[in-house]
């Protein structure tokens, strides 16, 4: 376990903020709009709207308001380099897909990190009346209440959540893997939002989730969550996570999937 430099009340004092904060953010976004207006991103399928960068404001004014030496990363560009040794780190809406579409599962997820890692996570889903939240060592939340990952889970009984990358080449290596995968496991659920997914393996939702090409605003907050909730967190060495494929399960299932993929 890594031990932070900050003391619990300020721990408790930044999560107080991001939930916060996140729920403000999640009550702008229950009002969509009438219209979208798109602006591509990476590809003509990576796009965000006019409420990720309202939101987005929305979120380092208020952060920033409370606590004005800290830094910023976020998806939609905000950058502030810290002064305090707390960064946050923020993807305003993750699932914009959803959002568009008016499917559930999409999120706010509002991250701290210190020198060590991320101290806290907040993760807040308004369509699934879900809020799901962390102290990095003193276990996770949803709703409140405490959350454990499913561990020990076998390989041909666990449900597993993925998503697809935006990159046409990773999608065509993704769908080799998902039919490899497919026949081995009980089911694949494809739900839209990292960070959500990576929350639903915190609380058992899903037993295992797995994707290429996250950003670290994707894995902050969720990823802190699901560690909590006692899921190991990795890239595809099984060591730290990185862009290139992040694996979250449960020890025993974490074991069983690395090879595949």
């Amino acid at each position: 376990m890594a031990f932070s430099w900050l003391d619990n009340q300020v721990s408790a004092e930044l999560l107080k903020l991001a939930e916060s904060v996140a729920r403000d953010t999640g009550a702008l976004l229950m009002d969509r709009p009438d219209t979208f207006t798109l602006t591509e991103k990476s590809s003509a399928v990576d796009f965000a709207t006019q409420m990720d960068k309202a939101a987005e404001e929305m979120i380092v004014s208020k952060l920033l308001a409370a606590r004005p030496e800290d830094g910023i990363i976020a998806e939609e560009g905000s950058s502030r380099e810290s002064k305090s040794g707390i960064t946050w780190v923020i993807d305003p809406i993750d699932g914009t897909v959803n959002y568009l579409y008016g499917l559930p599962g999409w999120n706010v997820s509002i991250a701290a990190k210190d020198k060590d890692g991320v101290v806290v996570g907040v993760v807040f889903a308004p369509t699934l009346n879900s809020l799901w939240s962390a102290i990095r060592g003193q276990g996770a939340l949803h709703n409140g209440k405490k959350i454990k990952c499913n561990d020990p889970v076998s390989l041909d009984r666990a449900l597993i959540a993925t998503g697809f990358a935006y990159d046409l080449t990773h999608r065509l290596e993704q769908g080799a893997a998902m039919a490899n995968l497919l026949p081995k496991i009980r089911d694949l659920r494809r739900n839209g939002a990292a960070a959500v997914d990576l929350c639903y393996v915190a609380m058992g939702a899903v037993d295992a989730y797995f994707e290429s090409s996250l950003k670290e605003w994707d894995l902050a907050a969720g990823g802190l969550i699901a560690s909590e909730a006692g899921a190991k967190v990795s890239g595809r060495s099984g060591g730290a996570p990185d862009s290139e494929l992040v694996i979250c399960a449960g020890s025993a299932l974490h074991a069983a999937l690395l090879p595949l993929l």
